[in-house]
């Protein structure tokens, strides 16, 4: 188990006065199995007329906000405590094949998978990205076997470079360009599952900033994380991948929510009456205690 001291600052500034601002906020630690949420609070500058806190569809927290006060400026610090201690996942061989977990997926899953397989704004069931995974899921080959070497895959095949995509940017740009960041990653690698017919799911979170003595420091370390949960029958359930680190997330990984893409669950998201332009800085420190 690992317990962390998590600080997650948003930093907006406006080129004029915003008369009137209502966000929705993803920046509640998700109570999970194998993650404890011991504490958290978030600051806002200015402080919100209306606030309420509350959950989403899938089950993450949201604070909903409304500022009424003329401002040119905003900023919401999060500081959680948090432990986590996920399972490690079953055995490879242990896990059925992946046509079994399509088949699965679309009779006895139930809406909460079967959700996951469906096309998404932003993680399309994409032909090409099914296309680029395919030669990892060999007929009746484990799903979690499969799933490991698309993971190792996209590590070893795309370039880690922030500022050539946007959140935007469509997954058919990501596998031409063969670069990105976690966001993109996670987006490809969903698009290709869903593709093939298996449920995926975009997780938000963060990820180690300080790595153990002698490893290499985490990619998408300085802002939020992004990874894939993949379903992987009615047996073993959910396992979460991380393309950007090849890694399947452990004790390195803090959990904010999922969603189907990463509009589900954007940090901060909102409406603004004046404003202009704006500019953006984010920092995030998830340190071990």
């Amino acid at each position: 188990m690992t317990r962390y001291a998590l600080r997650h600052v948003t930093a907006y500034r406006y080129e004029t006065k915003v008369d009137l601002a209502s966000h929705l906020l993803h920046l509640t630690p998700r109570e999970v199995p194998g993650q404890r949420v011991l504490g958290w609070s978030l600051e806002l500058t200015p402080g919100a007329t209306c606030r309420a806190e509350t959950r989403d569809h899938f089950g993450n927290g949201i604070t909903w906000l409304s500022v009424e006060t003329p401002h040119d400026s905003f900023r919401a610090v999060l500081d959680a405590e948090v432990e986590v201690a996920f399972a490690p996942p079953p055995a490879d061989a242990s896990t059925p094949a992946w046509e079994s977990v399509r088949d699965d997926a679309r009779r006895v899953a139930g809406w909460q998978a079967m959700e996951f397989t469906v096309p998404s704004a932003l993680a399309s069931a994409e032909p090409a990205a099914g296309a680029y995974a395919a030669p990892c899921f060999r007929p009746g080959r484990p799903v979690l076997e499969a799933l490991r070497e698309l993971t190792a895959r996209i590590k070893r095949d795309f370039a880690f470079k922030p500022g050539v995509t946007t959140i935007s940017t469509p997954v058919t740009q990501v596998l031409a360009g063969r670069a990105g960041v976690c966001q993109d990653f996670s987006h490809l690698m969903i698009a290709a599952l869903r593709a093939l017919g298996l449920p995926a799911r975009y997780c938000s979170g963060y990820v180690r900033t300080r790595p153990p003595p002698g490893q290499a420091r985490r990619q998408g370390a300085d802002q939020s994380h992004a990874w894939v949960g993949c379903w992987l029958g009615p047996e073993h359930g959910w396992v979460d991948l991380d393309p950007t680190n090849d890694m399947v997330v452990s004790d390195e990984h803090v959990l904010l929510g999922w969603g189907r893409d990463y509009a589900d669950v954007s940090p901060v998201r909102g409406i603004l009456l004046g404003g202009g332009r704006q500019t953006l800085d984010v920092s995030v420190d998830l340190v071990p205690t």
